[in-house]
């Protein structure tokens, strides 16, 4: 398991303040990106719950928000393997529906979203030469 699975992790555990999809994906890897977590965190603050309106799931427009900060404005890979692996959906209000017919519980879900988006970032950033 890598260092930024590790961040994510530890952030989607934690309990004293409430981290969202987003500033879970996007603060895993700050540190190593030249961003803070509180600037990270007040960054992606609105981009959970897709856009708080069921939009573009959060670990998606985190992992976006993510290789933007790297310099990387190319996320059509990213984009692809996401719908992929979701039969066409990104936005978070279609997810949810989906998982909720699996009867997987919601934060279960959530955080395998955010693990998943965060595995493919990664990937990405070491094949664009961004990490080693």
């Amino acid at each position: 398991m890598s260092k930024y699975m590790d961040n994510a992790k530890a952030l989607r555990e934690r309990t004293d303040i409430h981290i969202n999809c987003a500033q879970a994906v996007i603060m895993a890897f700050t540190k190593d990106l030249g961003l803070d977590e509180e600037a990270s965190y007040r960054i992606a603050a609105n981009f959970g719950s897709g856009m708080k309106m069921g939009a573009t799931c959060g670990a998606i427009t985190g992992a976006l928000m993510t290789l933007g900060l790297a310099g990387i404005d190319d996320s059509a890979g990213l984009l692809r393997q996401a719908r992929e692996n979701h039969d066409g959906l990104t936005d978070c209000r279609d997810l949810l529906r989906v998982n909720a017919q699996t009867g997987t519980p919601k934060k279960q879900h959530c955080d395998g979203m955010v693990y998943e988006l965060v595995e493919l970032t990664e990937a990405i950033l070491k094949e664009q030469g961004v990490l080693e």
